[in-house]
């Protein structure tokens, strides 16, 4: 794996005592349980099934050589998290890490998690980070991950506080992290820079930050099919790009604002109304839940 997580050769085996605790727990949720191993992905569109049988349902397809958290193992199968789902997926297709010194994009799933100096409950906290931020997971030893935080901090988390991610759900992750450090900015007609946004100028230079090139205009962006279109509010994804028509504003056109999700039903984006520049604003309000039009993943 970093060898990065393509690097299938390099993957470890775990020890028969592991292999037990696989075993033994691998019924457990992914979100309450801590990775025993790190495997890598061997086949394109992997599918993650819900049970460890090839008739059981489909919860996602996995891409070919990413990182995966381990969590059991039950008659040739693994049971694995990636990216907060988990389930099943064929022994065949998966090999385990061998030396815990790998790189993968991660993401903290919860609230006030500590990074630690070592990977010990009670070592000193270092920072302390928030649900969706996003993070490189440099190794893993005895239920921790080694991470590297955004701003270059160094220590360990519990590996139940985080999941394995592709890089574009890090890159996702980090576009509302960067979004967030622009609150306050004031708003601009036609404004693309931290001197001043409009809404899609808004878009367009957080998500340049991570290397997503969009136009400058909310129904350009909407229609520009860089990503996945999602029509329901309950498919959103932190770091989704969000849409809204307005008919009094639009113009006939088929957006009239955008704004970047950021989780919980809120969203980040530069209004003009009032004044505000660029706010956080709530999808169930009356005015955003009349006129939201979809939203897209890139």
């Amino acid at each position: 794996m970093k060898h990065r997580a393509g690097k299938a050769a390099g993957m470890f085996a775990l020890s028969a005592a592991m292999t037990m605790l696989l075993a033994a727990t691998a019924s457990v949720s992914a979100a309450d349980q801590i990775a025993i191993g790190v495997g890598c992905t061997t086949g394109s569109s992997l599918r993650l099934r819900a049970e460890a049988s090839t008739t059981s349902s489909v919860v996602t397809q996995l891409d070919k050589s990413v990182a995966v958290s381990i969590l059991g193992k039950q008659d040739g199968w693994y049971y694995v998290g990636f990216d907060g789902k988990s389930g099943y997926v064929s022994a065949e297709y998966v090999i385990e890490d061998q030396d815990g010194i790998f790189t993968a994009p991660g993401r903290v799933n919860g609230d006030g998690v500590n990074v630690r100096a070592s990977a010990d409950p009670d070592a000193a906290a270092v920072a302390t980070v928030n649900k969706d931020t996003a993070l490189t997971v440099d190794g893993f030893a005895d239920g921790w991950y080694a991470v590297t935080c955004q701003y270059g901090t160094t220590g360990y988390i519990r590996s139940d506080f985080v999941d394995l991610t592709s890089d574009d759900a890090a890159s996702a992750s980090g576009a509302v992290d960067i979004a967030k450090q622009y609150l306050g900015t004031r708003y601009v007609y036609g404004g693309s820079s931290p001197k001043g946004f409009d809404c899609s100028g808004f878009t367009m230079y957080v998500f340049k930050q991570v290397g997503v090139s969009l136009p400058h205009s909310a129904t350009s962006q909407w229609q520009s099919g860089k990503g996945q279109k999602l029509y329901s509010a309950s498919e959103l994804q932190s770091g989704d790009l969000v849409f809204f028509n307005d008919p009094s504003r639009s113009k006939g056109k088929a957006c009239s604002h955008a704004g970047i999700y950021m989780g919980g039903g809120q969203f980040i984006h530069a209004s003009s109304a009032n004044s505000g520049g660029v706010i956080v604003s709530t999808l169930s309000s009356g005015y955003y839940n009349t006129y939201f039009v979809g939203g897209m993943r890139v």
